[in-house]
């Protein structure tokens, strides 16, 4: 359905640029493999672009089902169902919150160093990752933004269950998903090349990408990153 994150994130630009208008925009990547599709988000919506560091909660014996997510500012969402189905107690779901929590900060470190995060309040925020499974993240993502001033929530990603993308219209004032399959198993199988982003991949998407309010030079770049 999409050739990489690229390619999908080049079809999603273009579909927000018909929809968005003149509202003063951020764009906001969910790291680590919603970053590259943020990025031609940004590119196309001419936009600034940051990160919205988040973390999925994994069952300790299936870690790809979550059972909630954590976000920037003491975020946390619990998916009860899941809880429930699988039996979590209080101790299993803390230490893997703890665990997601060190990691969270860790990456909110490495890949703004010391800018502080962009400035969302009065804005419009779109929030994109490359896909929508259970949806957890997403939805700490959104809670974030809400939390931080956002004036309104677009969340855009390029495919996700039917299910959980219609859901999230609860937390977000518009959801965009271009391919919502009947029959979703994985993000991962909708993509022809889905290899894992790294870090560093991360890092210079953002050095590329909008400053999240810095001054820029004339050529578009942020003195301070150089």
């Amino acid at each position: 359905m999409f050739v990489n994150r690229q390619e999908a994130g080049i079809r999603l630009g273009a579909r927000l640029r018909r929809s968005i208008g003149d509202a003063e925009v951020i764009v906001l990547g969910l790291p680590r493999g919603g970053v590259p599709v943020a990025a031609e988000v940004a590119r196309a919506l001419d936009a600034p672009l940051d990160v919205i560091v988040v973390r999925k909660l994994g069952v300790p014996f299936q870690p790809e089902l979550g059972f909630g997510a954590i976000g920037e500012g003491g975020v946390r969402v619990l998916n009860h169902d899941i809880i429930r189905i699988a039996d979590l107690n209080q101790m299993e779901m803390a230490v893997v919150e703890e665990q997601e929590r060190a990691e969270l900060e860790r990456r909110a470190r490495r890949y703004r160093g010391d800018r502080p995060p962009a400035e969302l309040a009065g804005r419009t925020v779109i929030v994109v990752d490359d896909g929508i499974a259970t949806g957890g993240t997403a939805q700490a993502a959104c809670q974030v933004a809400r939390a931080r001033g956002a004036s309104r929530i677009v969340l855009a990603v390029p495919v996700g269950a039917p299910e959980t993308v219609a859901g999230l219209g609860k937390v977000a004032d518009e959801v965009i998903c271009l391919e919502t399959p009947e029959r979703f198993h994985a993000i991962g199988a909708w993509y022809a090349d889905f290899a894992q982003t790294t870090d560093q991949e991360v890092m210079e998407l953002l050095r590329r990408g909008s400053p999240p309010g810095g001054p820029r030079d004339e050529d578009g770049t942020d003195p301070g990153l150089r």
